[in-house]
């Protein structure tokens, strides 16, 4: 598969709600799920093609097919930062009374974000508990929570949201109705003038005989699409740029290698502190970890659940290993639903493990899982990955920011 990358510039307000609300307020999400762009390419692509979907034609490969586009999450990006953006893993803390990236060494502003996982991993091979603090003013810290890119330093980036509010209208008499008001959350309209204009990033993993295909038809497109709900009314007007596709580059090796080498650096540094462990670092087993970069629908044995155990993550590569071991998993959940155009219905309430989490392994087998892991940062992990679900990172690289060296 080759991947095609997308800018978005929303032109207008973006209602693109977390769920139908139960009150008057409809919540917005803070990114443009995969769900929603998937979809609006769908609607556009049989408008102009007017024809009827068939088993052999490029829309049923692309979206209904067995090996079928994977259309990512687009995040808020910082179109000056030519990076791409990822997800903090939960297992970052910064401080609680000034968190953030730090803009220069010594921001007055923000104490820097650093990680705790190899910390926390190796604490506990030695017996202790791990409670660190700030490392500027000794301070309380809180787990933060950001997308973010790297271009010499850290960005962390947000989008801006606000609320609109409507009078309900009676259908019978076409006029407003008396004590009838509702408020939309939207996405905030990106702004070029700021000093850091905001644009969303994502990107699709399309087979390699429709990527250039798909990418064309999307550039001869690029207003015709709208985002979100509430579009008769003005909303989700946007610009999508689809960039030309290219070649996915493995990464796995080099990352699971950093991740080790930091790991095993780490572990000597406490072991010249602390003396000797309550038993010693393996030496014939490779550490890895699965950092969820989108929501994501994990089920076993028919139920859902949160937590990646071995056995399921070796029925979902197909790889046999008895070694494979999970030693830590650090994950929350939430719930997701959704509007099915094409049906005019509502979707089924899932149960997702939030973004962000980070599970432990570790194996004997090395050989054995790297391309394994290679084709899950590519088709993801979980149930529904082509809406945007399931996206995984292998040993993201903030792992490796320690506390005495927050960024």
């Amino acid at each position: 598969m080759k991947r095609i990358n997308l800018e978005i510039k929303a032109l207008s307000p973006l209602a693109i709600g977390r769920q139908k609300p139960g009150g008057s307020v409809s919540e917005a999400e803070s990114y443009i799920p995969g769900s929603v762009i998937r979809g609006a390419i769908a609607a556009v692509i049989l408008k102009w093609a007017n024809t009827s979907i068939s088993d052999g034609d490029n829309f049923h490969e692309l979206f209904l097919g067995e090996n079928p586009a994977i259309f990512q999450n687009a995040y808020s990006a910082n179109i000056k930062v030519q990076s791409e953006v990822r997800v903090l893993p939960v297992t970052a803390l910064s401080s609680k009374n000034k968190p953030g990236f730090k803009s220069k060494p010594d921001d007055p502003k923000h104490n820097g974000v650093f990680d705790t996982l190899i910390d926390h991993f190796c604490a506990e091979g030695f017996g202790h508990l791990y409670d660190p603090n700030c490392p500027v003013d000794g301070g309380r810290v809180d787990v933060f929570t950001s997308f973010y890119q790297i271009q010499d330093k850290y960005y962390s980036n947000s989008a801006s949201t606000r609320l609109l509010t409507r009078v309900g209208i009676n259908r019978r008499r076409a006029t407003s109705e008396e004590r009838v008001l509702y408020s939309l959350e939207v996405l905030n309209e990106s702004q070029d003038h700021q000093d850091k204009p905001v644009i969303y990033t994502g990107g699709i993993f399309a087979p390699d005989d429709l990527a250039e295909s798909l990418q064309v038809f999307i550039d001869n497109h690029q207003e015709d699409l709208r985002l979100g709900g509430a579009t008769s009314r003005g909303l989700g007007r946007v610009k999508i740029t689809a960039k030309l596709p290219v070649e996915i580059k493995p990464r796995v090796t080099n990352q699971i290698k950093q991740f080790n080498d930091k790991l095993h650096q780490r572990w000597h540094e406490w072991k010249n502190i602390f003396g000797n462990p309550i038993k010693d670092l393996p030496k014939n087993r490779v550490y890895f970890t699965l950092d969820l970069q989108a929501d994501t629908i994990l089920s076993e044995n028919w139920r859902r659940t949160t937590v990646i155990s071995p056995e399921m993550l070796q029925e979902l590569t197909g790889v046999t290993d008895s070694s494979l071991e999970l030693h830590a998993a650090y994950n929350s959940y939430d719930y997701r639903s959704g509007w099915n155009s094409a049906w005019g219905l509502m979707k089924d309430v899932e149960l997702v493990t939030n973004k962000g989490s980070v599970y432990l392994f570790s194996t004997s087998h090395e050989d054995l899982w790297i391309k394994a892991l290679e084709d899950l940062e590519v088709k993801g992990i979980g149930d529904r990955t082509c809406e945007g679900f399931g996206q995984v990172e292998v040993c993201n690289e903030f792992h490796n920011v320690f506390r005495e060296n927050a960024k």
